[in-house]
């Protein structure tokens, strides 16, 4: 039995409340500790509410750089570094271009498959949790290629996912239309991941923070950190504008604001965030039952409850947080192409949702201790798979807590790999 712990998680998204619920578990004694307040909007809350094993390659990969440079041009694209006079922009631009490889990737497959499969069965078995149903459905994940071209080279790319041993089978146009009926669509093409999931993000996050709270889980709302009291290698306390915090143990689970919070301890965190958008019809007037991306415009398309959720973009842009009307002009205007029933004017006068995702310069994220402060241990960088890979990150990060071997090998997380 481990040896409980006082445990305060800094940020009350995803993946801190997935740290909280596996570390009450365990028996420690948890506070989260939340910038925003109860009815917070996360980045995660909006957002496409997938799990994705499918997702096996890290956003550096060979060919995004170039990518990143040709969509720069286009103010409706679905990928955009906005340019600035910034010291952290340029060092986490040149560490993207160093890890855009193909050894990276190589490398990095594997564990994401690893990671994505074990969060998979962390949420099954949520889901048979009382009280924390969330909607999960499990019918896999539709890849919609509209181009010839684009579908060949998915094609190939689901030769590597059985390879990983990730189902894949790709699919003609008719044969996507017999497995999707209630949708029409104009595509070349489709690759189907069966072991990809997709539920509410929203009836996650309320059941589960009900749930801590039923577990004594202790959530102070509307305090950001601030400041932190040092003692030799070891965390004090937290300061915030109105507390100090003081515990054994120290998750930093801040997403895009994680390098801001811990800045002062001196800790290289290279991150920046990447803005993203969702617009969500509620009574549409196709609702599929698969969830999908549409490959060329990078669009992930969710049923969720009855509605329909269109979630893209990767914006980096800093962490002030704006609607870019351009951005979100070219997911709409995309989503016909694919599914001719729906026109742009559905999408008239629909509230637009945005929010930061913590992106690490490799498209790992950070999870472990840092070597500088013995109890201090990051759980951040997710970037788009935050929601995805949040129980077993949760799980991951209980684990080293309670001073055990992790049940998947973090090596390659290191928070301080970019030392």
């Amino acid at each position: 039995m481990a040896k409980q712990k006082s445990v305060l998680i800094v940020g009350g998204g995803v993946i801190g409340l997935c740290c909280a619920y596996y570390m009450s578990k365990r028996g420690h004694q948890v506070t989260v500790l939340e910038r925003g307040g109860p009815d917070r909007d996360c980045c995660s809350l909006g957002n496409a509410g997938m799990i994705v094993p499918s997702h096996f390659v890290p956003l550096a990969a060979p060919g995004m750089v170039a990518l990143g440079l040709r969509m720069m041009l286009n103010p409706e694209s679905p990928f955009c570094i906005r340019p600035r006079c910034n010291w952290d922009l340029l060092n986490w631009a040149w560490k993207f271009y160093r890890s855009a490889n193909a050894d990276h990737v190589s490398r990095s497959a594997p564990l994401l498959r690893d990671l994505n499969l074990a969060s998979r069965r962390c949420f099954e078995e949520l889901d048979d949790q009382d009280g924390l149903d969330f909607g999960l459905v499990k019918k896999g994940l539709l890849l919609l290629c509209k181009s010839q071209h684009v579908f060949n080279e998915e094609a190939e790319s689901a030769e590597r996912s059985e390879k990983l041993g990730i189902p894949a089978q790709v699919l003609t146009s008719e044969q996507t239309a017999k497995l999707e009926p209630n949708i029409r669509m104009d595509i070349a093409g489709g690759v189907y991941f069966p072991l990809d999931c997709h539920f509410s993000p929203e009836r996650f996050f309320k059941n589960l923070t009900n749930a801590l709270k039923r577990d004594g889980v202790q959530f102070v709302w509307s305090n950001e950190a601030t400041g932190w009291h040092v003692s030799g290698k070891r965390i004090e306390a937290v300061q915030t504008r109105q507390s100090e915090f003081i515990a054994d143990e120290y998750i930093l689970a801040g997403g895009a604001w994680s390098p801001e919070i811990v800045r002062a301890l001196k800790l290289n965190l290279p991150m920046q965030a990447g803005q993203g958008y969702s617009i969500t019809l509620q009574s549409p007037k196709q609702l599929p039952q698969i969830c999908s991306i549409l490959t060329e415009a990078r669009i992930a398309v969710t049923p969720m409850d009855g509605a329909l959720r269109f979630a893209g973009t990767l914006e980096i842009a800093g962490l002030k947080q704006s609607v870019n009307q351009r951005r979100v002009d070219g997911i709409v205007k995309a989503i016909p192409s694919y599914f001719p029933e729906f026109v742009t004017e559905d999408f008239r006068n629909i509230p637009v949702w945005t929010g930061l995702r913590p992106c690490s310069p490799d498209g790992l994220p950070y999870c472990g201790r840092f070597n500088r402060y013995a109890n201090l241990t990051a759980a951040t960088g997710h970037a788009m798979m935050g929601m995805s890979l949040g129980p077993i990150t949760g799980k991951l990060i209980s684990e080293i807590v309670s001073d055990e071997k992790p049940s998947i090998d973090v090596g390659a997380l290191n928070p301080d790999r970019f030392n």
